[in-house]
């Protein structure tokens, strides 16, 4: 008798842990304590789910890079001056950290799917609307729309991902990241022969760009009514008295407590300067060094191009390492090699610096990983993307605007360009910091 109950033991315990590995047939790893609605999802609505994200990855940049292969036409069209010119490269990290710190709330409130998916209208309305609001106020207002959406996409990403593929971290984040490149390049690209191609005015050129996330609002429909945030339970809520700790659920992380945190964020505000620098002046800076606007557009999305392979490998290899340090060692480098390049000749070895300015960039995939890999929990995700990609874009904010003040008094790029190459070594340093095989929960405790 106690041979056959020692039997239905083992095999009860057998199969209880095979429903908690096990993947369902959309792919998705059942984890226990996540909302058992997980379970229902079928292959269809994964792979729908799957299509949204690449959808919306691809539409998190062209706002920007667009705009940077047309700034010199925008400036004169508006009357901009280079502070002002500096000013508005300077609003996407401003709006990044502004909204992007609301993400986390509505997608309590709303589910991350309809956040995701106002996102994306809310890309769709502001580039449609910025070429022909009239005056530079207008022009920043919807711009700042657009960037509104992408703040908030932009941190629910990763969430995303933790929460749906919890056993695939590593390759979705490549997959979305891949994607985010790909859009990056291809508006640094095509914006300029797009515009030639509509009769050469700006505004269409960019309008044109509204397009892209209006078709990336169709897949996130069908989530816009699944509240089930990231990092939920199926745990009741706590009634009136009693405590979050007696209900099953956890209390946030005091995350300001993390040095993981903070090397992360700084991490992210750093690498978010070089990559908004990049994104708002180099092809400016190739055409003032005497390449034409199409070579200065194609130089810009080589630039940008070279994270569609590589955010798809570094974060697949990066998972596989305990210590994400060498990587940010390599990264960096090649950024102060580019930069190096770019002062001593220009226009000479102007397709070898982009090669190496993009293979710095995909710092950025980089770090997106890390926050995934520095907290065990979808909830704790969700708190350390909130922080570290807020509190980083914050950091950015001063780069993109004091390098066009740098440039309008010194006249040239050199200044600038320094500039860019004193802020790598600081990457450099917090980055190993951020890279070390910790997690927040362990150091900000709850």
């Amino acid at each position: 008798m106690m041979g056959l109950m020692a039997s239905d033991e083992a095999r009860t315990e057998t199969r209880t842990q095979a429903r908690a590995e096990r993947h369902t047939e959309s792919g998705v790893r059942e984890v226990p304590g996540e909302a058992p609605a997980t379970r229902a999802w079928t292959t269809w609505t994964t792979r729908l789910l799957i299509l949204g994200i690449v959808l919306a990855a691809l539409n998190l940049r062209p706002a920007i890079t667009s705009l940077g292969a047309l700034l010199e036409e925008v400036r004169d069209g508006l009357g901009m001056s280079g502070s002002i010119a500096g000013l508005l490269t300077s609003v996407p990290p401003l709006c990044f950290a502004v909204f992007g710190v609301t993400a986390p709330r509505l997608a309590r409130r709303f589910g991350p799917g309809a956040v995701v998916c106002a996102g994306m209208a809310a890309i769709a309305a502001g580039l449609l609307i910025r070429p022909y609001a009239g005056g530079t106020g207008g022009f920043l207002a919807a711009t700042a729309l657009a960037l509104m959406g992408i703040a908030v996409s932009n941190v629910l990403m990763p969430v995303i991902v933790k929460r749906y593929f919890p056993d695939r971290v590593g390759s979705m984040t490549g997959l979305y990241s891949m994607a985010l490149a790909f859009g990056t390049s291809v508006a640094a690209a095509a914006t300029v022969p797009v515009t030639n191609a509509l009769g050469g005015h700006w505004q269409p050129g960019l309008a044109v760009w509204a397009v892209l996330p209006a078709l990336a609002v169709v897949p996130w429909l069908p989530f816009v009514r699944d509240r089930r945030t990231p990092g939920s339970t199926a745990a009741p809520r706590p009634e009136n008295g009693q405590s979050a700790e007696k209900s099953g659920e956890q209390p946030p992380l005091r995350i300001t407590r993390s040095r993981t945190a903070w090397a992360l964020a700084v991490f992210f505000g750093l690498q978010a300067t070089a990559a908004y620098i990049t994104m708002g002046w180099m092809a400016q800076i190739f055409r003032d060094s005497g390449v034409s606007a199409g070579t200065a557009g194609l130089l810009l999305a080589v630039i940008m191009v070279m994270g569609v392979p590589l955010a798809f490998v570094i974060p697949r290899v990066a998972t596989r390492l305990p210590h994400q340090g060498p990587i940010v060692l390599v990264l960096g480098v090649c950024g102060l090699a580019g930069y190096a390049g770019l002062y001593f000749a220009p226009v000479g070895g102007a397709w070898a610096w982009a090669l190496l300015l993009g293979v710095s960039n995909c710092a950025f995939p980089l770090a997106l990983t890390m926050v995934g890999m520095r907290a065990r929990t979808g909830a704790g995700v969700a708190q350390l993307s909130a922080f570290a990609q807020s509190t980083g874009y914050l950091i950015s904010i001063p780069g993109p605007l004091l390098v066009g003040v740098l440039y309008q008094h010194s006249g040239g790029w050199g200044l600038p360009i320094a500039l860019m190459s004193a802020l790598m070594v600081p990457q450099i340093l917090v980055g190993v910091l951020a890279g070390r095989d910790r997690t927040v929960e362990d150091e900000a405790g709850r």
